[in-house]
């Protein structure tokens, strides 16, 4: 039995008012589903699970709608300001498939590509953690799962053994729309970005695998690899960004020098622009896998020369790093950063490089973001221990191998000149 072809109107419409959703992350957002679910208005207890979704404001600020969100993005921090039950699930991008898993939801939802000529569908930009849940639910007769597919979501590819396709006789609900899957802009770099980039870029050495998390930093770091000198680059990174795309366009990544996966450059799921989209359409140098295989740290830590470029909020001398949330308030999510951070602290050919700006300025007062502690109910995202390198405008603090004292100077000595003595002062403290 083929799949049943309906508007996305139609597919809301078979939702009970009470009823469970299951979504993936970013580019997994079925953008034409989720304007038809806002559309609706009869909901009186709907459980969402889901993260980073990039549509559906006006849905979650329904009083009946109650969305767990294992990552926030703009529309969960907007639904959240404005009065919606939007509740933070505390998760690694690894656990994401066992939150999904322990959740159930009735009607899984995703974008796709459309149907080939043998009439299957591929999940297009977004591999991550929601396969094995989809699998699940299309053996179940109970359970519900719906593909939204566009002609503007690519095709992509896949590493062996892990299919991101389906037949349509395997799904209930096929929706087709004309939308394109949303795009992430950039934002203009600061004299504080470009410096940290110039920092990081010298740590990639030709033949040196990368993986880079989402922002400006990042980005840079990838155009001076770019338009510098070297060459041979692999990729295995968690999410593909515009960065890597122009990486990849200027021929200095080859996957050649890779210790596993050589040949294509790996990764879960892609953000970016519509020329990103483009270039992941069909191409077999770059491979798709789940989640649990792109960021297992077992796996991460294979490589010989892995350099992996994230960032963070603060840090304090002691070397603990809040990425994700502002005080205790939740801002975004632990996502793979701390994969990384603990794949790459087992060989020292391994580097996590972890950026920030050393001040933050908020209603014209500037604040430090090496901090000698941090501010009460703040919550932790990755302990010191795993902590290697943290780089700022002003240089570089490598941590491994260093007593407690040691670190907390090489800290304050990467902060602001305005706050560092104080800084020093406290980290001799710390000696004793």
């Amino acid at each position: 039995m083929t799949a049943q072809e309906l508007s996305p109107e139609a597919a809301v419409a078979l939702l009970r008012p009470d009823d469970s959703l299951g979504f993936g992350l970013a580019s997994a957002t079925p953008m034409a589903f989720m304007k038809a679910l806002g559309a609706r208005k009869d909901w009186t207890n709907v459980v969402v699970t889901g993260g980073l979704l990039l549509a559906g404001l006006e849905f979650f600020q329904h009083p009946g709608v109650h969305y767990r969100s294992v990552f926030f993005g703009g529309v969960e921090r907007a639904a959240r300001a404005t009065g919606g039950d939007v509740q933070f699930v505390p998760s690694g991008f690894r656990q994401f498939a066992t939150v999904l898993e322990a959740n159930a939801p009735r009607v899984l939802v995703h974008s796709a590509s459309m149907p080939d000529a043998h009439g299957r569908v591929n999940l297009s930009l977004h591999h991550g953690y929601v396969v094995d849940e989809f699998r699940r639910a299309v053996a179940d007769s109970e359970r519900m799962v719906m593909l939204e597919c566009s002609p503007f979501m690519p095709r992509t590819r896949t590493l062996e053994g892990y299919s991101n396709e389906f037949s349509l006789d395997q799904i209930d609900v096929v929706i087709y729309s004309n939308e394109k899957p949303a795009e992430l802009g950039s934002e203009t770099p600061s004299k504080e970005d470009i410096a940290i980039a110039r920092y990081v870029a010298d740590f990639v050495h030709d033949g040196d695998t990368i993986q880079t998390g989402i922002g400006t930093i990042p980005n840079l770091v990838a155009d001076d690899l770019a338009n510098g000198n070297g060459g041979g680059y692999g990729i295995h990174s968690e999410m593909f960004t515009d960065g890597l795309l122009r990486l990849c366009q200027s021929g200095k990544v080859t996957n050649t020098n890779k210790a596993i996966f050589p040949g294509f450059a790996l990764t879960t799921f892609a953000l970016g622009s519509r020329a990103l989209y483009d270039f992941l359409d069909e191409n077999d140098t770059v491979r798709f896998a789940p989640v649990r295989v792109v960021n297992d740290p077992g796996v991460i830590g294979s490589y010989d020369n892995l350099v992996s470029i994230n960032s963070a909020l603060c840090v304090d001398l002691y070397g603990q790093l809040v990425a994700d949330s502002i005080v205790g308030r939740q801002h975004s999510g632990v996502g793979g950063h701390e994969d990384f951070v603990q794949g790459t602290e087992l060989t020292l050919t391994n580097y996590s490089l972890i950026c920030l700006r050393a001040t933050v300025e908020i209603d014209g007062v500037v604040h430090n973001r090496i901090m000698t502690q941090l501010p009460h109910g703040s919550v932790v995202t990755t302990p010191r221990h795993h902590t290697n390198v943290v780089v700022t405008e002003y240089g570089v603090a490598e941590l491994r191998g260093r007593s407690v004292p040691e670190r907390a100077a090489a800290l304050a000595a990467i902060a602001h000149p305005q706050f560092r003595d104080e800084l020093y002062g406290a980290a001799e403290k710390l000696a004793h």
